[in-house]
């Protein structure tokens, strides 16, 4: 079984994530997502409709993600992440630490 090698890209103002993220993939991917948004220095869309999993790892990335974007002075707004991906945020009570995945 091969899996989609995870890639993040930036296009403008929107950021996308794309390919299954894992354990072994996930370092590799948050870093060169934290030098996007370092470099972009302004309101960010993240899109995730690409990303193929829902895994903790994936909310940690995010949530560094996030942190970078407060050091550099930039905002990061979340969108398109799966019903899976949400309820796992909500499960572990970050779905209102992450813009974009708030619940009503």
């Amino acid at each position: 079984m091969s899996l989609a090698v995870p890639s993040v890209t930036l296009n403008g103002t929107t950021l996308s994530v794309a390919g299954e993220v894992n354990a072994e993939t996930v370092m590799s991917l948050r870093s060169r997502g934290e030098a996007l948004i370092r470099s972009a220095r302004s309101p960010l869309a993240v899109d995730l409709a690409g990303l193929e999993t829902a895994h903790s790892v994936v909310l940690s990335m995010l949530l560094c993600w996030q942190r970078a974007a407060g050091e550099s002075g930039a905002t990061l707004t979340f969108q398109n992440a799966s019903d899976r991906l949400r309820s796992l945020a909500a499960l572990s009570n970050l779905d209102r630490q992450i813009p974009g995945f708030e619940t009503a």
